[in-house]
């Protein structure tokens, strides 16, 4: 038999305390400048790396396991508080209603200590050199037309070669991504996840989302109908949410700059990637200007990805889940909410990246 005592009184003052602190939490303004100091660059980079090498142990998603205990917990204390003698279902409801609270006040600050308070650090523009005169229309015509000529000389030999297995590492990549993520301040560099399956996988085929980074484990989760040459983009973006970089565009980025530096194929992957970010930020004439560079092989690649789309994504599924993620970046202080996507052709064009060492430069004006 439980003891009675325990299960005295309808909420605690712990109870009251944790879901007091997370709504402060979550509330109060914080100094980017102190986030991006004190955390972003201060005790992150230990909790990443040692969250990341834990997980990297196990070949499964640590986040299934807690989809499924956290709320396989409350509902065993909930038939504990019926053995233990309290009847009715009003008592019973509240009591539930009150733990639910509790622990999601408790997942709430270990999400903000372990990983969410990067979307409070200053933004990538403001730490490193940006030339914001080169954002513009030509500026985007211009990296569009390279794009496609990058696609169309990568093709051939990016295919010959091949692309690593769904849950393989491809090392030319962390190179890479080492490298775009130490140029971009990244010290020391971040650990890399082994790319994993998730139990959520099927939700994402049909929201159209690639990928996902744990904000608990500190995991990268890919979605398993990815074609070959998507997968490097997509898990150099995760990584460099791994890195602190919260903010969807800025990851873009890093991701877009780490396939730069890694072998032919990841690089083909990474330009595609580009290719169709910055395509789509064009007038229609303009882009059908840009479409008209492709090559056949390139040209098929889009339209496969098009077609995997087509057959997996449900359109009513993802527009729910994409107004569910832009409501969450918004709270999370993301003003753009899911609109920050468009944030990595504006980075791509204002951060100047020197053609020879494929990482960031000084733009020549010196204006950031």
């Amino acid at each position: 038999m439980v003891s009675p005592q325990r299960h005295k009184g309808v909420i605690s003052r712990g109870q009251l305390g944790l879901t007091a602190l997370a709504a402060a939490a979550a509330l109060a303004p914080v100094s980017p400048g102190l986030v991006e100091a004190w955390y972003s660059a201060g005790v992150y980079p230990a909790i990443q790396r040692g969250l990341t090498a834990v997980s990297n142990l196990v070949p499964f998603a640590l986040l299934d396991l807690a989809l499924v205990g956290v709320p396989a917990w409350l509902a065993w204390r909930t038939v504990d508080d019926r053995r233990a003698g309290i009847g009715g279902f009003r008592p019973l409801a509240v009591r539930a209603v009150v733990r639910a609270a509790t622990t999601a006040a408790i997942v709430y600050l270990l999400f903000l200590c372990v990983w969410g308070l990067n979307y409070r650090r200053l933004p990538l523009a403001a730490r490193i050199p940006f030339d914001s005169a080169a954002v513009s229309q030509e500026g985007a015509r211009a990296l569009a037309r390279q794009a496609a000529a990058e696609v169309n000389a990568l093709y051939t030999s990016a295919h010959a070669k091949g692309w690593s297995g769904p849950h393989d590492i491809d090392r030319s990549l962390e190179r890479g991504f080492h490298r775009a993520a130490s140029a971009l301040g990244a010290n020391p560099v971040p650990r890399i996840a082994r790319p994993k399956s998730t139990a959520l996988d099927l939700y994402f085929r049909r929201a159209g989302v690639a990928g996902m980074t744990d904000p608990w484990f500190l995991e990268t989760l890919i979605a398993t109908d990815l074609l070959p040459f998507e997968r490097p983009a997509v898990v150099a973006h995760e990584w460099a949410h791994l890195a602190g970089l919260n903010d969807e565009g800025e990851a873009g980025f890093l991701g877009w700059l780490s396939t730069l530096g890694a072998g032919e194929p990841a690089r083909y992957s990474g330009w595609l990637f580009m290719y169709g970010q910055v395509a789509g930020s064009l007038a229609p004439r303009d882009r059908a200007e840009v479409a008209a560079i492709l090559e056949e092989g390139p040209r098929e690649d889009l339209a496969a990805i098009a077609e995997r789309q087509r057959r997996q994504v449900n359109p009513a599924v993802a527009d729910a889940g994409w107004r569910v993620y832009d409501r969450y970046l918004k709270a999370n202080q993301v003003e753009a909410g899911t609109a920050s996507y468009a944030e990595v052709v504006r980075l791509a064009l204002g951060i100047r990246v020197d053609p020879a060492t494929r990482l960031p430069a000084e733009p020549p004006d010196g204006d950031k």
